[in-house]
């Protein structure tokens, strides 16, 4: 829109996706117990709980269960806690389906960059007390490292010419999914 302009911070974390290949992320915030996966944003902009599903629909929620079946609570079956009516998702849902919005970094990532993110909300908390931020660390810290594994999966490689020289921005597409990515440097 005229007039919109983006924060100096944003514009740097724009240039910085863009210049390394990062492959996944998370957004960590607070205030709920569940995973969010893009896109964030309803295709259609009055319809405020729509899901939205990227052509990587498979994969990211892959990731998001990744997450949050390593961690304690988000796993837990109960529904009488923060995050309960997530349960019957098994702590996962679509960003849109859940609330729209526009603007996001994961949604950001997917559509601009090789990189798939996930939205983390981390506590029931939106704004945690200081002695609550190691009980937090200690419920995200396995499912964070589950979830860093998971960049493991997938395809992975080099892309070169007939030399073995690799190709910068060598574009990739697989069949059946309508989102390419590119090799990076």
């Amino acid at each position: 829109p005229p007039g919109f302009q983006v924060a100096p911070e944003t514009k740097a974390v724009m240039k910085w996706l863009r210049s390394i290949p990062f492959v996944l992320s998370a957004s960590l915030h607070g205030g709920e117990l569940v995973v969010t996966y893009p896109y964030d944003y309803s295709r259609h902009p009055m319809e405020e709980k729509m899901f939205s599903p990227t052509p990587d629909e498979k994969v990211f929620k892959m990731l998001a269960k990744a997450y949050a079946d390593a961690h304690p609570v988000i796993s837990d079956r109960s529904e009488l806690r923060c995050g309960g009516n997530f349960v019957k998702r098994g702590g996962i849902i679509n960003g849109a389906e859940w609330y729209s919005f526009t603007g996001g970094m994961a949604d950001f990532n997917y559509l601009h960059t090789n990189c798939f993110e996930v939205t983390v909300e981390v506590g029931c908390e939106k704004f945690p007390l200081e002695e609550e931020l190691f009980t937090i660390w200690h419920e995200n810290k396995g499912a964070l490292l589950n979830y860093m594994e998971m960049v493991h999966r997938g395809i992975k490689g080099i892309v070169s010419d007939k030399f073995g020289n690799p190709i910068k921005n060598a574009r990739i597409s697989v069949r059946g999914i309508q989102h390419d990515v590119t090799t990076g440097n």
